[in-house]
């Protein structure tokens, strides 16, 4: 197990798109929950309420992880540090615990983000550092091109898309996976088998969907706002799909039914 996914207990609280007090209140049920990492991202604009809310809480600083990605609009030399020296002050933070780069530059010519990314880790404003939506070519040649170990490639993962060509890359460059739109924006609930599989284990649907996720090795990435649901999203221990379930589930995999399109981000790469 990878120490991004011990660090996180394989579970972060996602806010996007919750903001002001609808978000105080989910991240008070998260932290009731359990949940001790939070996602946030420039491009979500919520980085000052998380931290306020945070901030607010009674769980001790040292042990909370944050998460936040830097926006493409200031992928260059004059913007990167300020931007996350600003991310920092929004989320009151002396630094991030994991700074990603949100999207792969438009063009593709990935080496200068990555070295900027590198740059805010020396001068100590990420305790660690990683990526987000890159291909398994931007994966490898990622590991060739800075010297700080990535510790996780955020992408969109759930039963509905084949993500297995990442997967092998990721153990092959020791990138680890984490996921977002892990129930495919509500897409995974039409299919039957989820209901059926949730019967047998005593679970609701959404938790064999992020348990598949988990016993994957990627860590589930999940927003609600609902306190049912996020203590069902935190609650996915104690049980395990067999490898007969997890096959019935894999095989779902052959729909592939991407949520983030070209036609939705259209800066989005050519996908693998």
């Amino acid at each position: 197990m990878n120490r991004f996914f011990q660090r996180c207990k394989g579970r972060l609280f996602g806010t996007y798109p919750l903001k002001g007090d609808v978000l105080a209140t989910a991240v008070a049920h998260a932290l009731e929950s359990g949940y001790r990492a939070f996602d946030t991202a420039q491009m979500y604009g919520n980085e000052k309420d998380l931290g306020e809310a945070l901030a607010n809480s009674a769980v001790p600083r040292d042990d909370l992880y944050v998460i936040t990605k830097v926006h493409p609009d200031n992928f260059s030399e004059a913007l990167f540090i300020p931007s996350v020296e600003q991310s920092l002050r929004d989320l009151r933070r002396d630094r991030v615990d994991l700074l990603l780069l949100h999207w792969p530059p438009i063009g593709g010519e990935i080496v200068p983000s990555l070295k900027l990314l590198e740059k805010a880790h020396r001068a100590g404003l990420a305790g660690e550092i990683g990526i987000s939506n890159y291909t398994v070519r931007m994966m490898r040649e990622a590991c060739r091109t800075i010297e700080t170990p990535l510790s996780t490639n955020q992408v969109e993962f759930h039963p509905l898309l084949d993500q297995s060509r990442l997967l092998a890359a990721a153990q092959d460059t020791g990138i680890p996976l984490c996921s977002y739109s892990a129930v495919a924006r509500g897409e995974v609930f039409k299919h039957r088998l989820f209901d059926e599989l949730a019967a047998i284990h005593g679970k609701t649907a959404g938790q064999i969907v992020l348990r598949w996720i988990l016993q994957k090795g990627v860590v589930v990435n999940a927003m609600s706002t609902n306190p049912v649901n996020i203590r069902a999203n935190w609650d996915i221990d104690g049980f395990s799909l067999s490898p007969a379930e997890m096959a019935r589930i894999d095989a779902l995999n052959a729909l592939n039914h991407r949520v983030v399109t070209r036609q939705l981000v259209p800066w989005a790469p050519d996908w693998d």
